[in-house]
């Protein structure tokens, strides 16, 4: 597998190393990967997480953040113009913003997304590895 992107909670479970949380198919499919990328989305995603209370870290945010992104090297995709048009022509996808972010990135770069968040698993429109 040459490029994968992962959601927002394959991201997390990962660098924290909760590979218990992860099938088999999709940590070797993160460790086998050339390239390993996350939408912008997700950045903003877990922000919104800490400042609800409902995950913490012993470092601060941002250091997290950028620590993460350098060890596992996992790069970031901007939220290009084509991203947030497909976005919104999702047909039949739910209305989580986040979640039609990273499925729009997925599709427009043609990348196998990582999640085991079923309601995106049974979308017909993206390449989903579990």
């Amino acid at each position: 597998m040459k490029r994968v992107l992962l959601d927002t909670h394959v991201w997390i479970w990962w660098s924290a190393e909760a590979h218990e949380h992860l099938s088999r198919k999709a940590l070797e499919a993160l460790e086998q990967a050339k390239d390993r990328w996350i939408s912008a989305i997700s950045l903003w995603e877990l922000a919104k997480l800490v400042e609800r209370g409902r995950i913490a870290f012993s470092i601060p945010l941002l250091d997290w953040m950028n620590r993460s992104l350098q060890e596992k090297d996992v790069s970031v995709a901007p939220l290009e113009p084509e991203i947030c048009v497909e976005s919104c022509s999702l047909q039949g996808f739910h209305r989580d913003p986040a979640d039609q972010l990273i499925v729009a990135t997925a599709r427009v770069h043609s990348i196998p997304l990582i999640t085991a968040d079923e309601r995106i698993q049974k979308y017909p429109g993206v390449k989903i590895l579990w």
